[in-house]
């Protein structure tokens, strides 16, 4: 049986550090060994097998090759977002190999990535989320349940993949608090309004019960708050699809994403005159330079703000 070679060594290293020492998130992890299976790949290809042979030009090279790959219709094959997280993944994995004493110096560390262009976020307006909310009819369990997810979001703000981690014990309806597991395992307790409490409370009398299946339920998932047909965790593409159905009834698809009412969520607690550092603690952002980009939303929220605190801004010229 061949030996692994130093890259495949130090791959396999650097992958027990990301889960064992940093404690990513699953999705960040998995982005992550995406990330370095493409570049190791394209160092075989090469014909490098020890990361103490890459020198910058090397890395420099792997990114042109992202820049320029074209797929079968000539368009980019990677956005300027997949290329830089792509950089940051390699000179992740380089600087631990120096700081593991694998090699001497970092060949990434003057490698830049592409900029990306600050998109900002698409919210929904109040009405729509209103249409969005009431889009869900019945009180079969799958509409109880699927109610209580949309209103959740919003109430919240949180995730798609936070909302699906939920177990009963993270929940209080009497204090009307939530306890989100957020990125690279970090904790965070968010409220609850009463029209979201009233709703998941309907969900977990009248819809959950329903769906409960004891012989089927793994015990990873018999806690889990929501559940879909066969007793299990409900996944995140399926509690995707739930919100993309339901934003198809009111004719709002072609304005839903993954993160739709995380944004919205924000967006008008901002409007509504919510301090931004408590919009930074219920979204769980690490920088508030992240949670910034909401206040760019709204031009009518900023008129507004302008012409109520600026002396003049209403000041009507005298006749003369």
């Amino acid at each position: 049986m061949a030996r692994p070679d130093p890259l495949e060594v130090l791959l396999a290293e650097y992958d027990t550090w990301l889960t064992v020492e940093r404690g990513l998130a699953v999705n960040s992890l998995t982005a992550y060994r995406r990330d370095l299976r493409r570049y190791a790949g394209y160092l075989r290809a090469h014909g490098v097998t020890d990361p103490s042979t890459v020198d910058e030009g090397t890395v420099a090279a792997y990114v042109e090759a992202l820049k320029s790959a074209r797929d079968d219709d000539g368009r980019p094959k990677y956005a300027p977002s997949t290329i830089a997280r792509a950089v940051v993944s390699v000179r992740s994995f380089h600087r631990f190999c120096v700081d593991e004493g694998a090699v001497v110096g970092d060949p990434s560390e003057e490698i830049g990535a592409p900029r990306v262009p600050q998109g900002i976020p698409k919210a929904l307006t109040e009405p729509e989320v209103e249409a969005l909310l009431g889009a869900v009819e019945g009180d079969s369990p799958r509409a109880l349940r699927d109610r209580a997810i949309l209103e959740l979001l919003y109430a919240t703000g949180m995730r798609i993949s936070e909302l699906v981690g939920l177990d009963l014990g993270d929940l209080d309806l009497v204090d009307g608090l939530v306890r989100v597991m957020g990125k690279g395992s970090k904790e965070r307790v968010v409220p609850v309004g009463r029209t979201a409490r009233r709703v998941v409370e309907a969900y977990l009398g009248k819809g959950r019960p329903e769906l409960v299946r004891p012989r089927a339920t793994t015990r990873a998932d018999a806690d889990a708050i929501f559940l879909n047909a066969r007793g299990g965790r409900l996944t995140r593409q399926s509690c995707w699809k739930i919100v993309g159905a339901a934003g198809a009834r009111v004719e709002l698809a072609g304005k839903l994403s993954p993160h739709v009412l995380r944004h919205s969520c924000a967006t008008h607690m901002l409007d509504h005159g919510a301090d931004i550092r408590v919009v930074q603690e219920l979204l769980g952002h690490a920088s508030l330079s992240t949670t910034q980009v909401y206040t760019k939303v709204s031009p009518d929220r900023l008129r507004a703000v302008y012409e109520a605190a600026h002396p003049r801004a209403r000041t009507q010229r005298r006749a003369s």
